[in-house]
């Protein structure tokens, strides 16, 4: 009878190798696709469509907790941006409540303003501020500032009509000139009245900006100079910083406005300090001839001694005969 050798090896089969036993760790379940075929019982025992049922689950499962974290992302940055939204308001409602205008236009102010303005101001400017034609123009967006500058210097109310309203002696005082401006801003807005202090800044700053922007029609020394159509750009040695500050604001007659993004309100407050400065200060070169300058000062001398020495010659000359 032939042997026949059993092939197994039964050191394959001891439980302390290990060797020969199916290990569920070592098994791959991709096994069927490298096999070209589906296995009809699993190596493991393990059903083959709860395996696939199981494949299936995980992209799902990632796939939900992917979009959590999206949208936790999501909700983190609008969280994140409102913040940052509500501190840049804040902040800008606070320095825009520092910085704003003190308010003018309260009640007792708007009422006693509107009695001025009905017994000295509607024949020419109307009832609702719409101006009266051939007559004076309206007031419809003016503001106080306006108001203000052309009521205080006297200007308005204004004794005719004509290219230029010289400056006169006021006919309100101070509390009414800012009630009849409180009035006007109430109906028409506009430009308002400055708040706290006129005066601040570098004065060399301030020369700078009045030179350059100034200088040309009132003169380096204030005293204003003559312009076309019979106008006149006025004299500064009266004018007080509410009455420059404002004329920089509404820009009376043919002085151009110069708004807050043309001269910021530091730059006028430099000029305001600049020009008031030098009206009190006293000339360094001594006794100067209204501040025109060495040379021309010079000019002045020289000329008056000359003149001082031809009248003494013939003097001199008419008692010798």
């Amino acid at each position: 009878m032939t042997h026949v050798e059993d092939s197994t090896d039964s050191s394959d089969d001891d439980p302390t190798t290990g060797k020969g036993l199916f290990v569920e760790e070592d098994f791959d379940v991709d096994a069927d696709v490298e096999l070209g075929f589906e296995p009809a019982v699993s190596a493991t025992g393990a059903d083959p469509s709860a395996v696939k049922a199981a494949r299936s689950r995980k992209p799902a499962v990632t796939s939900k907790r992917n979009s959590r974290r999206g949208l936790r992302r999501r909700l983190g940055a609008g969280a994140v941006l409102i913040a940052a939204l509500v501190t840049m308001g804040g902040t800008y409602a606070a320095f825009a409540t520092a910085g704003a205008p003190a308010a003018t236009d309260n009640a007792a102010d708007v009422a006693a303003g509107r009695q001025l303005y009905q017994t000295s101001c509607i024949t020419c400017h109307g009832a609702n501020l719409q101006g009266v034609k051939d007559r004076a123009p309206a007031l419809l967006g003016v503001g106080g500032a306006s108001v203000y500058f052309q009521v205080s210097t006297g200007r308005m109310p204004a004794s005719g009509q004509g290219a230029d309203q010289k400056r006169k002696t006021a006919k309100f005082d101070e509390a009414q000139t800012k009630q009849l401006a409180a009035y006007v801003q109430s109906l028409g807005g506009g430009p308002d009245l400055p708040s706290g202090s006129l005066r601040a800044g570098d004065i060399a700053r301030g020369g700078d900006l009045f030179r350059l922007n100034c200088a040309s029609c009132h003169g380096t020394t204030f005293k204003g100079a003559p312009l076309s159509a019979g106008k006149v750009a006025p004299s500064l040695n009266q004018a007080t910083d509410e009455q420059m500050y404002t004329a920089m604001l509404s820009g009376p007659e043919s002085m151009p406005i110069f708004s807050d993004n043309a001269l910021t309100p530091t730059q006028k407050r430099e000029i305001i300090n600049y020009v008031q400065t030098l009206k009190v200060s006293k000339d360094p070169g001594g006794n100067g001839i209204d501040r025109i300058g060495p040379v021309s000062e010079a000019l002045v001398f020289f000329i008056a001694g000359v003149g001082a020495v031809m009248a003494a010659i013939l003097w001199i000359g008419a008692k010798s005969e």
